[in-house]
């Protein structure tokens, strides 16, 4: 399992599917162009970029080159890794027919191909920190009344709001999230800091 402190992005969820396999880290999908009108995502995209660092693997074929451009500008004032994956002709198993170009997406690529890939864009436990541990559990986020309570959903989307994330962030995306971005003590400060905001209004 390789470990990483970035945020991947990737075009869609089987690309996602597939490198969870052997990649942790939060894993962002694009839903492949949808990405050029979705503010909340590119707010998101934006702000990770800043915060750790995002490792940009999408297809290599014309659409994925439009989409990692298009991720590139958004990012411009953080850090941008740049995977490039080779065009291998083949359709995934999925599919009935092959894509536009005829060549396997992030999806259809093997393992090893994709760790290759990784090392030569430098991104190595070398080069690359390792991801910290979770220090934030699914337990804290239902202490805190995030989660399994009749307010949660109301509660986490004045949170969301105040953190400028997409209000259909789903809970498991949300916790890799703020594991990613802040410690327990930060996330904590957060929280404090939203529930003061709210307060005061």
């Amino acid at each position: 399992m390789i470990r990483l402190n970035q945020t991947v992005v990737v075009e869609g969820k089987y690309d996602k599917i597939k490198i969870e396999n052997f990649i942790d880290a939060f894993i962002i999908a694009t839903d492949g162009f949808r990405i050029f009108k979705n503010e909340e995502k590119r707010a998101l995209l934006s702000s990770l970029a800043r915060k750790t660092g995002i490792i940009i693997m999408t297809d290599s074929d014309s659409a994925g080159m439009m989409i990692r451009s298009h991720i590139k500008s958004i990012a411009s004032q953080g850090e941008v890794i740049n995977v490039y994956v080779p065009r291998i002709k083949g359709k995934e198993k999925r599919k009935n027919t092959s894509g536009a170009e005829g060549i396997l997406g992030v999806e259809g690529l093997s393992e090893e191909i994709i760790k290759e890939c990784l090392i030569k864009s430098g991104v190595t436990g070398d080069t690359v920190l390792m991801r910290k541990e979770k220090e934030i559990s699914k337990s804290m986020l239902y202490e805190m009344g995030l989660t399994g309570g009749k307010d949660s959903s109301k509660k986490r989307e004045v949170l969301y709001n105040f953190l400028k994330l997409p209000l259909c962030m789903q809970t498991n995306s949300f916790l890799d999230y703020i594991n990613t971005v802040y410690s327990k003590a930060e996330f904590e400060r957060v929280c404090e800091e939203c529930l003061n905001q709210a307060d005061s209004k």
